[in-house]
């Protein structure tokens, strides 16, 4: 690594990082480098401010051109093609460095170098808004400090080795180029190619900011040049509401009115540009505005006007009918829900009645309650409807028989059930003379004695036997022949 002071430059130190190939390039006016650079703040973090390479694009610069930061001229001259090396500049050279690193910025973000549609110079907006818009470089500003350049050439070309640009010319040479982009402009205009003719402004624009970042502001030659650069930018506006680019028409036109409130030109084209977005009272009082500077403007801006009123009444016509429309849905929408909710009223208000239907009728107790008004309605029982002994002993016998199964399962049935459980059958044989059921009883027990009869397991068993007789359904008990 060497390090030395260069000859002939005060305040520079250079550190070779690595060394270059071949010679020494010559460098003369014209000659067109390009580069990467790092800068760094001369601090124990060495904290970096710009990298082009994390930019994703290298420096150009044309020596002789200059340039806002001259003092890269004299690092990139004394380099080697491929060379890396290290620069220690004193406050004295890189006190232009934060408005410089702001163009670099808005480069590499794709965006306008020179902020052309503010339309004042560098130095004028940073005097007038206090700021350049990053934190770290509006602190450089206000305290400017040495700073570290780390810089690689990477190609040199001479002036006849690449074709100029607007932005590698001098200034002598910007301004001869303004009016000849100003007529191609003009006449892309004429052909209806008004995207083509928005680049000629363009480039006619920055060419005239070039030129005038190195004018004070508000003197003759900055006005002259800040009057070149409005008619560019009205042009440009033009194109743009052809391209129906409306907001943007607004916000470079009204940058104009900012700084010169008498362009007349500036409200006639923002004036039209609120009436295509529907800004009603913006129009009328731009128009307006238009007539106040210039009477002449009396019969075009009597017809934009009628034109701003016919607009305004179709859109409130469609307005209205859209908002009908809407409402008219709406209400349709509403009808039919207020359709649905009465059947959802009379269903909740009959709900109650079902309710009481079936706590009336219940699946357990409706049953019942059906066949006892049926026993009570039905005929009693008379002896003569009891048949035979034989059929009578038999259905006996298969009660006792379907005890003796439901004892096998262990199915234990309360004997409370005995009292609870009263079958029509029994108030029937109730209803009965006592002849009759002593005569019945004495037939029974003798059928009983005769037959061979399961013995009860456990005394569960045979109240069940009991309950299981008991609770025998007219069905049972009522001989077929019955019915007849």
């Amino acid at each position: 690594m060497e390090e030395s002071m260069m000859l002939g430059v005060e305040g520079i130190k250079k550190s070779i990082l690595h060394g270059g190939i071949s010679e020494k390039p010559k460098f003369v006016t014209g000659t067109k480098v390009t580069f990467h650079f790092r800068t760094q703040l001369c601090n124990d973090e060495r904290t970096v401010i710009d990298d082009s390479k994390k930019a994703g694009m290298p420096m150009e610069m044309v020596i002789g051109n200059m340039f806002k930061l001259d003092v890269w001229e004299t690092l990139l001259m004394s380099m080697h093609i491929g060379e890396v090396a290290e620069f220690w500049c004193d406050v004295i050279h890189t006190g232009m460095y934060p408005i410089v690193a702001k163009s670099l910025r808005r480069i590499a973000a794709g965006k306008d170098p020179v902020d052309w549609h503010i339309h004042t110079c560098g130095m004028a907006n940073m005097f007038a808004y206090h700021s350049l818009g990053y934190d770290d470089l509006d602190e450089l500003q206000k305290e400017p400090q040495p700073l570290y350049f780390v810089m690689e050439l990477l190609k040199v070309q001479q002036p006849s080795e690449y074709d100029r640009e607007s932005w590698a010319l001098n200034d002598e040479e910007r301004l001869k180029a303004v009016p000849v982009l100003h007529g191609q402009g003009n006449k892309l205009f004429k052909q209806g190619r008004y995207e083509d003719a928005t680049l000629k402004y363009k480039e006619a624009i920055m060419c005239i900011k070039n030129v005038q970042t190195k004018e004070k502001a508000w003197e003759a030659p900055w006005l002259r040049l800040e009057k070149m650069a409005n008619t560019l930018t009205l042009n440009y506006c033009q194109c743009l509401l052809r391209m129906e680019e409306y907001y943007e028409v607004i916000e470079h036109t009204t940058d104009i009115i900012n700084q010169h409130p008498g362009a007349m030109k500036a409200f006639y084209l923002r004036g039209k540009a609120h009436m295509e977005v529907w800004n009603e009272a913006e129009a009328r009082d731009d128009f307006i505005r238009v007539l106040d500077l210039d009477p002449g403007m009396k019969k075009t801006i009597k017809k934009e006007l009628a034109v701003l009123k016919m607009r305004m009444e179709l859109k409130n016509e469609e307005d209205r009918l859209k908002y009908k429309g809407m409402f008219a849905k709406m209400a349709r929408e509403q009808g039919s829900l207020e359709l649905e909710n009465p059947d959802q009223e009379i269903s909740e208000q009959t709900s109650p009645e079902q309710e009481t239907t079936q706590e009336k009728q219940s699946p357990e107790e409706a049953p019942l309650e059906k066949t006892g008004e049926e026993q009570t309605n039905s005929p009693q029982t008379s002896p003569e409807q009891i048949t035979s002994a034989q059929e009578v002993t038999q259905e006996v016998v298969s009660q006792e028989e379907t005890s003796t199964a439901l004892s096998s399962s262990d199915h234990e049935i309360p004997e409370q059930s005995a009292t609870q459980n009263v079958t029509p059958e029994q108030t029937t044989i109730e209803e009965a003379t006592p002849e009759q059921l002593e005569a019945v009883q004495t037939f029974l027990e003798q059928s009983a004695s005769e037959d061979i009869t399961p013995e009860p397991t456990c005394p569960e068993q045979a109240d069940q036997d009991l309950i299981t007789s008991e609770q025998m359904t007219p069905a049972e008990m009522t001989p077929e022949n019955t019915s007849q």
